[in-house]
């Protein structure tokens, strides 16, 4: 059996969708003739935290830990909930307090490529023994955050180790990279430490044929596309809510703020009273100030729940009951291969989609492809509110289904096969 280590900043009892993909890549490995060794931070700064994930860690893996140093933590002390923000992404563009400002500048000036940095050099001589001692034969890095990356440059620089770069998100494109108040300095390094990494790496694997197609113009390296997936089974039948229910998973950041959407609904609730009666956006996870803004300008301050942050098991039960779910994604050139986690959820869930992003978004291929659901762009709202009032004259009716097709090729179980062929 090959021996590969994994190395991960987000592991249990980390929250969101960070974990999830390594989490349930080490699960099956086994199956496919390869013995997953997992290294990750001994003290880590997780800006969400979810026990239930610490259960599906497999008893018989073998996992290295060793200490880092978390600039969060002493950036906390002058801000906490600033500080939370940030580093989860969620960062405001309108009304920035002269904290959150320097938090912004401090990010992404001094800590390059990320504020785990100091865990990179450390890392390195703690893993070059382990290597040695597990006898190891390939290494893989997952980001971000993409300094785990620069632990495998500099692994690999000492052996001849195979590496292969795992990136769950772009680098220098990702959405809130232009958000970091860079000096031309810091983002001339963020490029030449992507460009180290991707032509340094043996292989690459990206999350989407967009970033592949990104990547393909700045090395040369075999790559890869391993999207990310569902590992549950899929829902057959559930008690769906009484209510019509459009419930968004995760984090509704500033720039996922579909206002065509809220447009639409302030037109129906306004045009029907049933309507107003029956509607419930319903958020699990955090949301922005500016999108309850929003909300509130459109008229929908009373057809809105905010459940907060919950484990993964209880949004995946909030996600079979729901009538419909939402995705967003914002709308720009760069978030045109996200691809977040938890379409593939919301697929197993068997519930229609309501998927709003930017033009040409790789989301709506396997949408389409599957029949999951529906797409539409920010400017879309008059074949909007046509498919929202069918819907709702089906959820009437009881009748509001989809029969979407194939999904099984994104089950966790396959997407790690394909891996291990990799590997």
């Amino acid at each position: 059996m090959k021996k590969v280590l994994v190395i991960t900043y987000y592991w249990p009892p980390a929250g969101g969708p960070g974990v999830q993909r390594w989490l349930k890549f080490v699960k099956y490995l086994k199956d496919f003739d390869v013995e997953p060794i997992v290294y990750i931070p001994e003290n880590p700064h997780y800006p969400l935290v979810d026990e239930s994930f610490l259960s599906e860690v497999p008893k018989d893996i073998t996992v290295y830990s060793h200490k880092i140093l978390e600039p969060y933590r002493w950036a906390s002390l002058f801000s906490k909930n600033k500080t939370k923000r940030i580093s989860s992404g969620i960062i405001k563009t309108e009304n920035q307090s002269l904290v959150e400002k320097v938090l912004l500048w401090v990010r992404g000036n001094l800590f390059i490529p990320d504020a785990r940095k100091f865990w990179v050099r450390p890392s390195v001589k703690y893993l070059t023994k382990i290597i040695e001692k597990e006898e190891i034969s390939s290494i893989i890095t997952t980001g971000p955050p993409h300094s785990v990356h620069l632990i495998g440059y500099h692994l690999k620089q000492k052996s001849a180790i195979d590496w292969i770069a795992d990136f769950r998100d772009p680098w220098t494109t990702i959405g809130y990279h232009k958000k970091l108040k860079l000096s031309k300095r810091a983002a001339q390094k963020h490029k030449r430490l992507e460009s180290m990494v991707l032509k340094n790496a043996d292989k690459i694997i990206v999350t989407s044929a967009t970033t592949k197609e990104e990547f393909q113009n700045l090395t040369n390296q075999p790559i890869s596309v391993i999207t990310n997936g569902f590992d549950r089974e899929v829902r057959l039948t559930s008690t769906l809510d009484d209510r019509f229910t459009i419930s968004h998973i995760g984090s509704m950041l500033t720039g996922r703020n579909p206002t065509n959407l809220w447009k639409v609904l302030s037109e129906l609730i306004n045009q029907d009273n049933d309507f107003k009666k029956s509607l419930l956006l319903r958020f699990i996870g955090v949301v922005s100030d500016e999108v309850l803004a929003s909300l509130a300008l459109y008229g929908l301050q009373d057809n809105y729940e905010l459940v907060g942050y919950v484990s993964h098991q209880e949004a995946l039960a909030f996600q079979d009951t729901s009538q419909i779910l939402l995705l967003a994604e914002i709308d720009s050139v760069e978030t045109q291969g996200i691809i977040p986690g938890k379409l593939f959820e919301y697929m197993a869930a068997k519930r229609p989609i309501l998927a709003i992003g930017p033009k040409n978004w790789e989301v709506g291929s396997i949408i389409n492809e599957t029949s999951a659901g529906r797409i539409f762009e920010y400017t879309n709202e008059i074949e909007l509110k046509d498919v929202l009032l069918s819907w709702f004259e089906k959820y009437k009716d009881g009748e509001l289904s989809i029969s979407s097709s194939g999904i099984e090729t994104y089950s966790r179980r396959e997407l790690t096969r394909k891996l291990s062929e990799l590997i």
